[in-house]
């Protein structure tokens, strides 16, 4: 399969190297910077395309790597060329196939394809795409082909449906994301007991590193641990009434879904009083 890019920023430059790394055929980059995809091309020794009907006519895949807001517009102006019988993909997490607009009527076929990983870097993010989990979604023609292809790069693969994208993205993005959030209200409630803020970053990273760990290795149930999970609801009193009123409502939504947790932990401990906290 011939491959080409729509785009040339961290994403594309990414995939485009990990593909070409693992055999795949990639023909080169088209973007609206031409120095942006000669510097893809040279990163990936490929080709850099100055024309967008030539990139289409020589490859038999397109990734469209540009951002969320533009797919729309690109593929609008794919749809002038010809592109029967192409895969076209896009690299969106929250974005599903569907917004290739009547993909159906050019007789081509839609994808989305995404890495749950922060794709950070030009350079360097391609090598962190070995480890990274990959959702694929799109029309069956080749759905299956593309999936197995991320598989013997050595990738879990998950395939999803179009409707489920967005709520597929809202978890990625509060596990890390809304997780930088959370760790940044710690420091304040730290700040507020007289912690410099060095220190309140300081004192709770063995926590933050500890956790992540025992939830990779052991799974959210094994890791967890505290006064929810103890059944201590004193404790879980007191922290609520010394909690600021702005902070007090997150403590409570976060404490609801701990306390699912637990319970499959403990499946036989009574956790009825913990609940009224909530």
């Amino acid at each position: 399969m011939n491959t080409g890019f729509i785009g040339a920023g961290k994403v594309g430059f990414s995939m485009g190297k990990y593909l070409t790394e693992r055999g795949e055929h990639v023909t080169g980059y088209y973007s609206r910077s031409a120095h942006s995809s000669k510097e893809a091309a040279e990163f990936t020794d490929t080709r850099q395309y100055l024309s967008l009907r030539d990139l289409v006519g020589d490859s038999d895949a397109l990734f469209l790597t540009v951002p969320d807001g533009v797919i729309g517009s690109v593929w609008e102006q794919l749809k002038t060329l010809p592109i029967q019988n192409k895969r076209i993909i896009h690299c969106s997490g929250a974005m599903s196939s569907a917004v290739f607009s009547d993909i159906g009527r050019y007789h081509a076929y839609g994808y989305s394809i995404h890495p749950l990983l922060a794709v950070n870097d030009k350079y360097h993010s391609y090598q962190d795409l070995a480890g990274a989990f990959f959702t694929v979604e799109g029309d069956g023609r080749y759905l299956q082909e593309l999936k197995a292809m991320l598989e013997g790069f050595g990738n879990t693969v998950e395939t999803i449906q179009a409707r489920d994208k967005v709520r597929y993205h809202a978890a990625a993005a509060m596990a890390s994301n809304l997780y930088v959030g959370l760790v940044g209200l710690c420091e304040d409630l730290l700040g507020g007991c007289g912690f410099s803020p060095e220190n309140a970053h300081k004192a709770l990273a063995p926590l933050i590193l500890g956790n992540t760990e025992n939830i990779v290795r052991y799974g959210t149930a094994q890791a967890l641990t505290g006064p929810i999970e103890r059944n201590d609801t004193a404790t879980v009193q007191k922290h609520l009434e010394n909690l600021p009123q702005e902070y007090r409502e997150v403590y409570r939504i976060l404490s609801k879904q701990v306390l699912k947790v637990a319970k499959k932990k403990h499946p036989g401990r009574d956790y009825t009083m913990m609940e009224g906290e909530f």
